[in-house]
């Protein structure tokens, strides 16, 4: 069983920048698609960005895209979520999470199987 740890979350001013990591233990994610999503406070868990096993396709909502770049560390276990020019409406806990394997990219929550704890985004105006 995979644990999916995120981190890198926290408090930043309109415009600023973070850069969210996703660690993995107990599998490799090199043959995984994985995922970004979110759930501000009383919304719904949103897709942001999804990237393939090998990190050569990519997916963002509209809402980041241009803003926000998936990547992916196959060497390390890690996938990263850079965050620029960011918006108080990105307010959010983020989520990391992973599908089964050979399954390609997806936006929608329920085909990702294993998810993190989550690590809050917090962006005032």
């Amino acid at each position: 069983q995979v644990q999916l740890v995120e981190s890198g979350g926290g408090l930043v001013q309109a415009g600023g920048s973070l850069r969210l990591s996703c660690a993995a233990s107990g599998r490799t994610l090199s043959m995984y698609t994985m995922g970004w999503f979110r759930q501000a406070p009383g919304k719904e868990r949103e897709f942001v960005a999804t990237i393939s096993w090998s990190g050569s396709s990519t997916y963002y909502a509209d809402s980041v895209k241009g803003r926000f770049t998936i990547s992916r560390d196959n060497a390390k276990n890690t996938v990263h979520l850079q965050m620029n020019n960011l918006k108080p409406e990105d307010t959010a806990v983020y989520y990391c999470a992973q599908r089964e394997i050979g399954l390609g990219l997806s936006r929608s929550p329920e085909d990702f199987v294993s998810w993190g704890q989550g690590t809050q985004v917090t962006v005032s105006s």
